[in-house]
């Protein structure tokens, strides 16, 4: 996917709307955002800093399709006048911290060779030259060329989390995201990739479109069953991402996933929340390949 690409602009609408204009998040042209929820709250720290929560209410889907409930979605979510500045920053610095900055070239000083005159200074009629490795020729060294460097950029951890959640929200305000129950007992048997797909047409979706699953685990059976499909991603709390995120046109969170969201980046959310469930993904990866190498 190219950088260019995933560098969507996002821009507001005179009725406080935001939306992005890049063709890969289309969902958000459509979406009012943060003026059509209710309740609405707003928590002031500073007076430049305004945080409010939105509370919006997705449907439950059963694996068969079916309506049975619904589930609400409060999540933190950026004021209009600085969402977009928000967003856009969390996504730059995900991008740009993933560059591993090894490329590297040589210079006329590094590169192998070089080290006889090509010919006499004088009396040939040709330009003078001191080294066949110069810039001007095949095979000499590079003018100005990229060296290995540090590409990453500091984000405030805040600033990320509401970068998030705010998407998420505007996803949801946008009616392109859908809860649906735990599934991964229809795939304890054998993983399917059959059976998968068919869920994904009862529960509305097109398997040509992209989409994003959100579960606090994925079994075995269901990651085999889904991972032939190139438009689908599946994603745990320890992968989640902002470019995912803007990326997918639809966004699936099962049930417990929601209350995840809630709880990490709703109202009442702690900042210490996020970083011992990431301790505890830890722990348990950790005695997994203990349980492996033994």
């Amino acid at each position: 996917m190219p950088i260019a690409a995933a560098s969507a602009s996002l821009s507001f609408s005179s009725s406080s709307s935001l939306f992005l204009s890049s063709p890969l998040c289309a969902r958000f042209k459509s979406s009012l955002f943060l003026s059509s929820c209710s309740p609405s709250k707003t928590y002031k720290k500073s007076p430049l800093f305004v945080v409010r929560s939105e509370l919006a209410t997705l449907p439950v889907l059963s694996f068969s399709g079916e309506k049975v409930g619904e589930a609400p979605l409060d999540l933190r979510s950026a004021a209009p006048s600085t969402a977009r500045a928000v967003v856009h920053r969390a996504l730059i610095t995900d991008r740009q911290n993933k560059r591993r900055g090894t490329a590297s070239t040589l210079t006329r000083s590094e590169v192998r060779g070089g080290g006889k005159k090509p010919y006499s200074q004088k009396k040939t009629g040709r330009a003078r030259r001191g080294s066949q490795r110069t810039p001007l020729r095949p095979g000499g060294g590079v003018i100005f060329g990229p060296k290995p460097r540090d590409w990453s950029i500091k984000i405030n951890r805040k600033e990320k989390r509401l970068a998030i959640s705010t998407a998420i929200a505007s996803a949801a305000i946008a009616a392109d995201a859908l809860v649906v129950e735990d599934f991964e007992e229809q795939f304890a048997q054998a993983p399917k990739t059959k059976d998968f797909i068919a869920a994904m047409q009862r529960w509305g979706l097109d398997p040509k479109q992209k989409a994003l699953f959100l579960m606090t685990e994925v079994s075995d059976n269901v990651m085999l069953s889904s991972r032939n499909i190139g438009t689908l991603k599946m994603l745990t709390p320890r992968t989640l991402n902002l470019f995912d995120i803007l990326d997918a046109q639809k966004l699936v969170f099962t049930t417990s996933a929601v209350d995840y969201l809630n709880a990490m980046y709703g109202e009442n959310a702690e900042e210490g929340d996020e970083e011992e469930y990431e301790e505890e993904d830890l722990e348990e990866e950790d005695g997994i390949e203990g349980e492996g190498s033994s």
